[in-house]
């Protein structure tokens, strides 16, 4: 199946708060699980993202180097817990609070990844906004996307080395909400 063109609305659309959307890849970030949530917010039926790339909800909005770092972390088999912007298929984009994990098999062996994603926090936002704002436009000025990742990148790591933090705890200290849970 040939991957759509999706152009961002700017509507932004949500989800309730005690829903989660799962969905499962296998390690190339193939989707092989999607959860009716997922779905119904990204506006796809299942055939439609089974064997898709995940990035097929990747919105535009949303820094190259935020996902290196995702990716990097996973690869060195730890969680990570981050603020995405996905878009759905009528073009429209939601926030997530996502916890994505690696997935093994009986034998240890790595299968591919996991991820929850709930409602973001709405009191996060705004800094989550500012940062990836910051990012996109670093990343922007670049020749190439690996020039754009790595510039990204060092900028993240400058902002989250002042912080005297890393990107999940980063995440977490921006809601009042996660600050409690966490507690």
């Amino acid at each position: 199946m040939a991957r759509p063109t999706v152009t961002p609305t700017g509507r932004e659309i949500t989800f309730a708060e005690h829903e989660i959307i799962v969905s499962k890849t296998d390690t190339a970030g193939v989707i092989t699980y999607a959860n009716d949530v997922f779905l119904r917010v990204a506006g796809y039926r299942e055939q439609e993202v089974l064997g898709q790339p995940h990035n097929l909800i990747r919105h535009p909005d949303m820094p190259r180097s935020v996902f290196w770092l995702l990716w990097d972390t996973l690869k060195a088999n730890r969680e990570i817990f981050a603020y995405v912007l996905n878009m759905a298929k009528t073009g429209d984009h939601y926030w997530v609070f996502a916890h994505v994990t690696p997935s093994y098999d009986q034998e240890g062996r790595l299968i591919g990844y996991h991820s929850n994603r709930r409602v973001a926090y709405t009191d996060a936002l705004p800094a989550v906004r500012d940062l990836y704002a910051r990012l996109r436009q670093e990343e922007q000025r670049q020749a190439t996307p690996a020039k754009a990742v790595e510039a990204g990148r060092q900028l993240l790591g400058e902002v989250l080395g002042a912080a005297q933090t890393d990107y999940s705890q980063f995440g977490f200290s921006l809601s009042k909400h996660t600050r409690l849970a966490a507690a």
